[in-house]
């Protein structure tokens, strides 16, 4: 098998990994000189296919389904059900080979629990639990004529104070990071993506808060250029979207050492207005192309980009399809597939255990049949993607790649 190890150029044409009982790899190169195996270890033989690390997807939201509204989840879905609606969407990332996400809005801490603790399976997840949004923002739920959605994930902030209030209250709900959003949205009605959400002082102080206790990171949803420079100026970690980027924004990015998650998928579904109200078919019109050339000049100025998909707003359990769009924009197919791995990795602080496959690292790793480096759409199908694990634990695994003891 081929092996790619998500932080090099190389490319291992006949290939051995091996993990130990932690999960921890041991060995990863040529098949030549390669230790034999140890007794009785199970041994998978991926002939044909192509091994690489554990996929990631850095904007999710696994606790929304791509097909229904927030309205129906809100108001006419049984809580027991959602919660299993959930669990299935896990596995169904999983299986899709992502063994290691971050949910930016929508799924709370006790899944991220449940999956460490082997209650349920799925990716390893990072949650920001909600979303901090200022009155009539991005994220505000209120409904035309008033009536307030009250969805947990969003908590409204219109002053300093208030917004460290609602990232204290974002913490104190378990989340791994804080989102906040800085700009409009392409499915917020009342707003547009040039809007700039909260204000510098806002989003310093929210960043302030989450630095202080334990050093969390800010994810800052901002689409237009005013959102993306405020965002940055207060030091999130991260631009999810950026469709306006500029230089000035691809500059700042490259002085804090931030990045950029474009959400590429978005902009390259098929539009119809037929299946979308007329203010967000507008906006998507207006801003389509124009977000793929924006993206298209920060890949070839070299922005640090991790991959995400924003899975809620597009179909879960093919993330990787992320991949083929960011390809179609200009990066290489190797640089797409470190996007999704070591670079992600680096993003959600874990670039030192996960993303790669070389001695030392996690033994999370994802075998798909064909070359994605010839044909990059391999691993956005997930009948393709033959083998995962995570740490070691196959999680799936699909004939024909046959198996046997030693």
């Amino acid at each position: 098998m081929r092996l790619i190890d998500g932080v090099g150029d190389e490319v291992v044409p006949a290939a051995v990994l091996e993990a130990d009982e932690d999960g921890r790899i041991t060995y990863s190169g040529p098949a030549e000189g390669a230790p034999a195996p140890r007794p009785g270890v199970r041994t998978v033989d991926g002939r044909g296919g192509t091994l690489l690390p554990g996929l990631f997807d850095s904007h999710t939201h696994l606790g929304v389904a791509s097909d229904r509204s927030l309205v129906e989840v809100a108001f006419l879905t049984d809580p027991v059900i959602a919660d299993l609606r959930t669990a299935e969407r896990l596995r169904l990332t999983l299986s899709a080979g992502v063994t290691s996400a971050r949910d930016l809005g929508g799924l709370p801490a006790g899944f991220r629990d449940a999956v460490g603790m082997g209650l349920i399976e799925g990716p390893r997840l990072r949650t920001s639990v909600g979303v901090i949004s200022h009155t009539g923002g991005h994220a505000d739920g209120t409904l035309p004529g008033g009536r307030d959605l009250a969805l947990d994930y969003c908590v409204l902030a219109d002053d300093v104070p208030g917004a460290r209030l609602a990232a204290r209250r974002m913490l104190r709900a378990g989340a791994d990071l804080v989102k906040i959003c800085t700009s409009g949205g392409m499915t917020s009605a009342r707003d547009d993506p040039d809007d700039q959400d909260l204000l510098d002082e806002e989003v310093a102080a929210v960043v302030d808060e989450a630095s202080r206790h334990g050093g969390r990171p800010v994810a800052a949803h901002a689409q237009g250029l005013p959102g993306i420079l405020a965002a940055l100026r207060g030091g999130v970690r991260s631009i999810e979207h950026g469709f306006g980027i500029d230089d000035e924004g691809c500059d700042l990015i490259g002085e804090r050492g931030a990045f950029l998650v474009p959400t590429l998928a978005t902009a390259f579904q098929p539009l119809d207005p037929a299946k979308m109200p007329p203010w967000k078919y507008e906006k998507k019109l207006r801003w389509n192309e124009r977000t793929k050339a924006n993206i298209a000049k920060a890949i070839a100025r070299g922005v640090n980009i991790a991959a995400g998909t924003d899975a809620g707003s597009t179909p879960h359990g093919h993330n990787a399809y992320e991949l083929w769009c960011l390809v179609e924009l200009g990066m290489s197919p190797m640089d797409a597939i470190k996007a999704a791995t070591a670079n992600s990795a680096r993003l959600l602080g874990v670039g030192d255990v996960l993303g790669v496959l070389r001695p030392g690292y996690l033994a999370d790793l994802v075998l798909c049949t064909g070359d994605p480096l010839q044909d990059i759409t391999v691993l956005g199908t997930p009948d393709n993607i033959a083998l995962v694990a995570q740490q070691g634990v196959i999680r799936k695994h699909t004939p024909p790649v046959p198996e046997r003891s030693f």
